[in-house]
């Protein structure tokens, strides 16, 4: 079986840092694949500066295409909205029950608030959590600190957010350095983020 990494996120848009960390994952753990799972509406998110999702699925496509070990996953599209992370891992493992085992890719950011997602303790339970560092408040809870199922995975720190990069291309900066070359013309093109 395939070991494949589910790496949840807007991408709105994607940039280098995620590829970065998408490409350590596969190159440096015992995955053999990231799935880039593009997100319709996070629960935690608003809508307002959201591309809709075919745009945003298609900079993930571009920007993944020439690397063998990243793919783009539409998966959550046509699943309903709001979506939990929980029913997304249990659809991709009763499609693919023989293929792929299924893990998650999470931000150590985030693995200090996993306490408050939806049946974190079954996602514990069945499948297994890489974390990456991130520079971030707060503490991770003590049951997750020696966890059999969380792996920490050492990964470059990227301190790039998509935040970053719509915010300041709006005020006229060049941030053209921080994304893919296929991304950047993609918004260019597009007048995206103005």
């Amino acid at each position: 079986m395939k070991k494949i990494g589910l790496y949840f996120g807007t991408f709105n848009p994607i940039h280098l840092g995620h590829l970065v960390i998408a490409n350590h994952m596969v190159e440096f753990s015992d995955l053999d694949e990231v799935w880039f799972v593009v997100t319709p509406q996070s629960p935690f998110k608003t809508k307002k500066t959201l591309l809709d999702n075919h745009h945003r699925y298609q900079m993930v496509y571009d920007a993944v295409k020439y690397y063998d070990g990243l793919k783009p996953s539409m998966i959550e599209f046509n699943m309903p909205q709001p979506n939990y992370t929980i029913n997304t891992l249990v659809v991709l493992s009763e499609k693919y029950p023989t293929e792929y085992e299924f893990s998650l890719i999470m931000g150590e950011d985030n693995l200090k608030g996993l306490h408050k997602w939806k049946n974190y303790e079954v996602i514990l339970e069945d499948y297994a959590v890489y974390v990456y560092p991130r520079v971030s408040s707060g503490v991770v809870e003590h049951q997750f600190k020696n966890h059999p199922k969380i792996h920490k995975v050492d990964a470059p720190i990227m301190e790039i957010s998509s935040t970053f990069i719509r915010k300041n291309h709006k005020l006229g900066k060049n941030i053209k350095p921080l994304l893919p070359e296929v991304v950047w013309k993609y918004i260019d093109e597009m007048n995206f983020y103005r």
